[in-house]
């Protein structure tokens, strides 16, 4: 999963569970809310009644009377002034009943106080009702939803794209250092320019190690391709000086039979040379792909220079591919060697009276496929993935060959930008798949 995917999900989680936390205690936060302006507003009543009686006298409420009382027309709020003893002192607020004269019972939240008035101890009570208290709550609840939601909506765009804003250098330095690139490396590896250090030195520490990887790539080709070269003349040396023993020299039997084994082993290693060459010239790209090449035409000279083999171990080849196809942009000559290689190991390692397939097939996605089949021995499952590797032989290719056939294969695909599957079992043959993107 890519970082940004992380850290989307992980700031859209946070702020779902903080909004889940949020909506789960809403209902609590508001009555509390609701509760603590109730008391701010009865305290607020409560100075303005205090005010009054300071400025006018207790009589200014009690006209006379020893009590006094006076309630809204619903009754949801009530003030209430009477005689106490003077020994009680009482500021207080708390949720309570009172019994109007009607008989009617009803829920307050009251504010008690105690207070003089010339010699007289005085209780005021003011109440508001708890029903025109929580009426407020669910439309609070609801516009609290509401702000919660549009903030939460504008902090995640916030931080998606301070996010995206972030990650930016990461993801072109994934792009330009690591993904869409060729090997070898032609092009300079420029530096992404990030003010976050750590990118920096992620950066600067990629650029550093894909030069080393170049070097060392660059050396190892250079180093291939100079002993392979270097090779082929003293092996060419040695191969005719022995032909000139076996020509002109009188030898025993014995005597000649070593020569031609040195002969056999100096041809081995000759091939060797020869196909190291090939694969380090492909490596550096010293081969045109200019060539407009028809698939029909370039199988039918293979069977032509192959053709023997198979007549010598009786294998039948069937060969179905569409005249109209065409290969633009690639090297005739290379390919040539690649399928001769995958022909000719489908004839090394087919069984006697073996069948041989080669197909072609077009598909939707622009891709063209040439598949090649045999009936022979196949190959192990777990050596598939090592099939491709230089000097790599599996089990069934341990008595013969050098394992660079397969290799050159892979390494003109590699050159052509074209896929190669392989699927294989034991005892029912092989089947390679090379697939051009038009």
């Amino acid at each position: 999963m890519k970082l940004s995917t992380k850290l989307v999900l992980f700031i859209t989680g946070s702020k779902l569970a903080v909004a889940l936390l949020f909506v789960l205690s809403l209902p609590f936060l508001v009555q509390q809310i609701a509760s603590q302006f109730t008391n701010y507003t009865l305290r607020e009543q409560k100075k303005k009644v205090i005010s009054d009686v300071a400025k006018n006298g207790v009589d200014y409420y009690l006209q006379g009377e020893k009590n006094f009382g006076s309630y809204t027309m619903l009754k949801e709020e009530y003030i209430a002034i009477e005689q106490v003893q003077p020994n009680e002192h009482i500021d207080t607020i708390k949720n309570s009943q009172r019994v109007f004269v009607d008989k009617d019972t009803l829920n307050y939240r009251i504010l008690s106080y105690t207070f003089k008035n010339g010699n007289q101890n005085y209780l005021l009570e003011i109440g508001k009702a708890t029903s025109s208290i929580n009426q407020y709550n669910k439309p609070l609840q609801r516009f609290a939803l509401y702000i919660l939601v549009a903030l939460i909506a504008l902090t995640l765009i916030i931080d998606l794209v301070f996010t995206r804003m972030l990650i930016k250098p990461l993801a072109k330095i994934i792009r330009t250092k690591l993904l869409h690139r060729k090997f070898p490396f032609r092009t300079p590896l420029e530096k992404v320019k990030t003010s976050t250090t750590d990118f920096s030195y992620l950066d600067e520490s990629l650029v550093l190690l894909l030069d080393k990887i170049n070097e060392a790539f660059a050396k190892e080709k250079e180093f291939t391709a100079n002993v392979s070269h270097e090779l082929m003349t003293p092996i060419s040396i040695l191969q005719s000086k022995m032909e000139n023993l076996l020509a002109d020299e009188p030898l025993s039997e014995e005597v000649s039979l070593r020569i031609i084994e040195m002969m056999k082993t100096l041809d081995r290693l000759k091939k060797i040379s020869g196909s190291l060459l090939l694969i380090s010239r492909i490596e550096n790209e010293q081969y045109v792909k200019n060539d407009i090449v028809k698939p029909l035409n370039l199988f039918n000279d293979i069977i032509e220079e192959i053709g023997h083999r198979l007549q010598t171990q009786n294998i039948s080849l069937t060969l179905n591919i569409s005249p109209d196809a065409i290969l633009k942009n690639v090297n005739y000559d290379l390919l040539f060697q690649l399928f001769y290689n995958l022909i000719n190991n489908a004839i090394k390692f087919n069984i006697p009276n073996g069948r041989i397939s080669i197909t072609d097939k077009q598909h939707e996605n622009n891709t063209y496929e040439l598949k090649i089949s045999d009936t022979g021995i196949g190959i192990a499952e777990d050596q598939l993935p090592f099939i491709f590797k230089r000097f790599r032989r599996t089990n069934s290719t341990e008595a013969v060959g050098h394992g660079l056939g397969l290799a050159i294969v892979k390494t003109i695909a590699i050159y052509h930008q074209v896929e190669i599957e392989v699927e294989s079992k034991i005892g029912e043959g092989t089947t390679f798949k090379v697939l051009f993107v038009k």
